[in-house]
């Protein structure tokens, strides 16, 4: 009995890092998140001074997150080995996800 092997285009995994990245960048360098968060009135400046603890600590991750996308890509393009593309993947897709979630929470907190 043979097995097949189903696995995803290298492309999937690709176009879902790039938009959690634009949807982090826009969040924090289009003034989403101070907009989102941080409403109109007094205490604006101290709710950006606070969110941009928030906006820092999602950056440790963001730059894990495109180290790791970069990695696997080279991984890929230099051994051509899929496994450790999907790995770093897999990785960039998660601090992607605990960027975004490190802002919101944040964001949540601040307000």
């Amino acid at each position: 009995m043979t097995r097949a092997h189903m696995g995803l285009s290298p492309a999937i995994p690709t176009v879902a890092s790039l938009l959690l990245a634009a949807l982090w960048a826009l969040s924090v360098f289009a003034g989403w998140g101070f907009a989102a968060f941080c409403e109109s009135g007094d205490l604006v400046a101290e709710c950006e001074r606070r969110l941009g603890f928030a906006v820092t600590l999602s950056g440790v991750f963001a730059v894990v997150a495109a180290v790791c996308t970069a990695g696997a890509w080279l991984a890929f393009a230099i051994h051509r080995n899929l496994s450790r593309f999907n790995i770093g993947m897999g990785v960039a897709i998660a601090a992607w996800v605990v960027a975004e979630g490190v802002l919101f929470i944040g964001g949540m907190l601040v307000r």
